[in-house]
């Protein structure tokens, strides 16, 4: 196989850093022809890297994630000023629970410095971040131990999370549909979620926008059951009607500095 030229190469990590490139900000920024980039677009699909869509493409996805380290990549600017936000909504001296995923991380990153908090978890990667806090106190879920992206799973997990009432649940989608339904790929993490969002008297929703353009197969939730969702944009009036009529406060944080400065 060929190697891939450097104008694909940096439109790939655009991609794996945003979530999803658009046409006309690849031909400002290389300098060609929205013909020509439509075209390495179209190449990148048919080797399986992105999945076209209109004015664009975006990271692709399926039946599986993409591993957890290039999910990290994702949107990495976007999911730092959504943990920022999140973190602003979570009281000193309150309980919560953060469930698996690169934006809740981001949440627990955006907590280190808190006081007496008592977080739970079923995310090693968050246990990990917040075992630099001295005063957050760090409860893991017990259960089976998912290799790819350190999420717990399973029975004990479930279990353990009814032995708990919190004060705010923290938690992220893979994908969220345009109907306003809360996707992920593994039934397993769906049932630790809403097991979550039933023991939580609030539950924020952390996602940047790329989301709505990914699609996974098992429904976790509906966007109309979070008190709170915290995105850099919401991609739709639709979303925004709905989220008004169930009473979904909505708090964005605005596009990436990259793409304020394609503007």
């Amino acid at each position: 196989m060929s190697p891939t030229p450097p104008r694909k190469q940096l439109i790939l990590s655009l991609a794996r850093e945003h979530g999803r490139v658009m046409v006309e900000d690849l031909s400002a920024r290389f300098s060609v022809s929205p013909q020509t980039i439509r075209k390495d677009l179209n190449e990148l699909c048919e080797n399986q890297d992105l999945t076209r869509t209109h004015g664009g493409a975006l990271l692709r996805t399926g039946a599986a994630n993409v591993g957890y380290e290039a999910r990290r990549l994702v949107a990495s600017e976007a999911k730092e000023r959504i943990g920022l936000a999140a973190a602003e909504l979570i009281p000193d001296n309150s309980s919560l629970f953060i469930n698996l995923g690169t934006t809740t991380e981001a949440v627990a990153r955006a907590l280190v410095g808190r006081v007496d908090l008592l977080a739970i978890t079923n995310n090693i990667n968050v246990a990990n971040t917040l075992q630099a806090a001295p005063a957050v106190e760090v409860v893991i879920l017990g259960g089976v131990l998912r290799k790819s992206d350190g999420g717990i799973v399973g029975e004990a997990a479930l279990d353990m999370i009814n032995q708990f009432k919190v004060d705010t649940a923290v938690i992220g989608a893979s994908a969220i549909d345009g109907d306003g339904s809360l996707l992920d790929y593994d039934y397993r993490e769906v049932r630790i979620t809403q097991a979550i969002m039933a023991n939580a008297r609030r539950t924020i929703l952390v996602s940047d926008s790329s989301k709505f353009e990914r699609r996974a197969p098992v429904r976790v939730a509906h966007l109309s059951q979070m008190d709170v969702f915290i995105t850099d944009s919401v991609p739709s009036d639709a979303i925004r009607t709905l989220c008004r009529e169930a009473g979904t406060v909505i708090h964005e944080t605005g596009p990436e500095e990259s793409e304020r400065k394609d503007d």
